[in-house]
């Protein structure tokens, strides 16, 4: 059953996912349009990824576009085309990407065909990406006269490294899903059409972890891309103390002396 419901057709959430205890599956539902990300697509996406992160039911999302062509094609060329500079700063509609790079869920992508542009930095801003293989990444802005502008020049750099993402960014081209893979982009590769399934599959993994390290941990290698390591060794150490003021802490290290499952309760 869905307990959350989408506001308009752009955004599909069933949370929790029949059969998968934690997990939401939140799809982007513009088939028509090989799921462009329009402002108000990515606004709706915030809120939908924010009401998850706050509903202690919630483990894990997993991220996916509609149909079998696209995760999301790009930005909606359409809507950004007369755009300019002051426009952009005013109305701060860029603002639904800081919301979702700061979601404290763990976020799966499952890509299947294009993951172009803005669905390439919608990829990229999740924690994971499980692939089809028909997946395609890449960053062709160049081609329209502009440059990534959610992302795309500082993850795709981390991801990577400079010398691939440069080329990738100033000639435009697409980066097939084993080629992603390889370079470190992609964390799993499967056959098309088991993308969704093999990316809840790994979701309901990580939602049988306890919820508040599994947290910690992600904060903790996201932090690794800003801090030099001698500050993101300390703010790692932090994170390990803190959590031995938890319960979960307390049972998981009980239940692995006992020989017995763990019973996480999120506290």
């Amino acid at each position: 059953m869905t307990d959350v419901e989408p506001t308009t057709r752009l955004i599909r959430v069933d949370a929790p996912v029949p059969g998968h205890d934690g997990v939401a599956l939140v799809t982007i539902d513009r088939p028509e349009a090989r799921n462009a990300l329009s402002f108000a697509l990515l606004a709706e996406l915030a809120d939908q990824l924010e009401a998850l992160d706050d509903d202690e039911r919630m483990r894990v999302v997993v991220l996916t576009g509609a149909g079998d062509r696209a995760f999301a094609a790009g930005a909606d060329i359409v809507e950004l085309a007369d755009q300019t500079p002051e426009r952009l700063h005013a109305e701060g509609k860029f603002s639904a990407w800081d919301r979702i790079g700061s979601i404290g869920l763990p976020l799966i992508a499952a890509v299947r065909g294009f993951a172009l542009g803005g669905g390439c930095e919608l990829a990229m801003t999740c924690d994971l990406i499980v692939a089809g293989d028909d997946a395609q990444f890449g960053q062709p802005e160049i081609r329209i006269g502009v440059m990534p502008g959610a992302g795309g020049t500082q993850r795709l750099t981390r991801a990577v490294g400079a010398a691939l993402a440069m080329e990738l960014i100033l000639t435009g081209r697409a980066m097939p899903a084993e080629e992603a893979k390889a370079a470190g982009l992609v964390t799993k590769i499967v056959p098309s059409a088991q993308t969704v399934d093999a990316a809840l599959e790994l979701a309901d993994t990580i939602a049988g972890m306890p919820p508040l390290a599994v947290r910690a941990a992600k904060r903790s290698v996201l932090a690794a891309a800003d801090l030099s390591l001698t500050a993101g060794l300390r703010a790692e150490r932090a994170a390990f103390f803190e959590l031995f003021a938890t319960e979960d802490q307390r049972e998981g290290m009980r239940a692995f002396m006992e020989k017995r499952p763990p019973t996480w309760t999120g506290r």
